[in-house]
């Protein structure tokens, strides 16, 4: 099992936690940075220290970017890849609010194009649920489940078409887990056929402010 982190905290309110990142290296899938819902209007230096820091360590770092499940204009979200690449030289990006239905394919199928033309080599994908099969051939990583700790619990089955992708493909992001069940999340999702994860205790508009509890152990 390894990490994805939705690092959504400024490295000046919470700067011990960025740094555990860098120290967790290698429990590290990567770190998804989101500086404002989006790269924001200006680069930031906080951001840019700590994006080295973890790019010297080895670790990807994703370039948030939102599209409104495809109603957001494919030239912002363009927009958005030209600004993580210039200001923070991100590895690639992680699109949210991804449509999961076929009839979007072929607008994700433009955005990864112009995502893979601005330098992303790796793109993850997050529909927050199981989309229609041809969006495994778009991404590096697929978030197949986005959601609180009783939603998960009650989630179905992988559907079989996962099956012919390897676990390292998926991903599950669970948030507000009861506290010492973090590590059940991580092997509910390994049981899932989802290799990477990220479970959280937190709660509200912002679960993704905090570490997860393995890495504050790690660390």
């Amino acid at each position: 099992m390894t990490l994805l982190v939705p690092m959504y905290v400024h490295p000046a309110v919470n700067p011990d936690a960025w740094q555990a990142l860098v120290v967790s290296a290698p429990l590290l899938y990567g770190v998804v940075l989101n500086i404002d819902d989006g790269p924001g209007t200006a680069p930031d230096p906080a951001f840019a220290d700590v994006v080295r820091a973890l790019r010297a360590a080895d670790v990807r770092v994703l370039g948030y970017a939102d599209t409104d499940y495809g109603r957001r204009p494919a030239r912002l979200v363009a927009q958005d890849f030209e600004r993580y690449r210039d200001w923070y030289g991100t590895d690639g990006f992680f699109l949210d609010q991804v449509a999961p239905d076929a009839a979007g394919l072929r607008h994700y199928r433009r955005l990864t194009r112009a995502a893979r033309a601005r330098g992303g080599r790796t793109l993850a994908l997050n529909p927050g649920v199981h989309p229609a099969p041809g969006y495994a051939t778009l991404a590096d990583l697929l978030v197949t489940f986005e959601g609180d700790w009783d939603t998960y619990r009650a989630a179905p089955a992988a559907p079989s078409w996962t099956a012919g992708h390897p676990p390292t493909r998926f991903c599950h992001l669970v948030h507000g887990v009861p506290r010492g069940l973090c590590g059940l999340a991580a092997r509910t999702a390994e049981l899932r056929r989802a290799a990477v994860h990220c479970a959280v205790p937190g709660h509200g508009p912002n679960p993704w402010s905090a570490l997860p509890p393995a890495l504050r152990k790690a660390s």
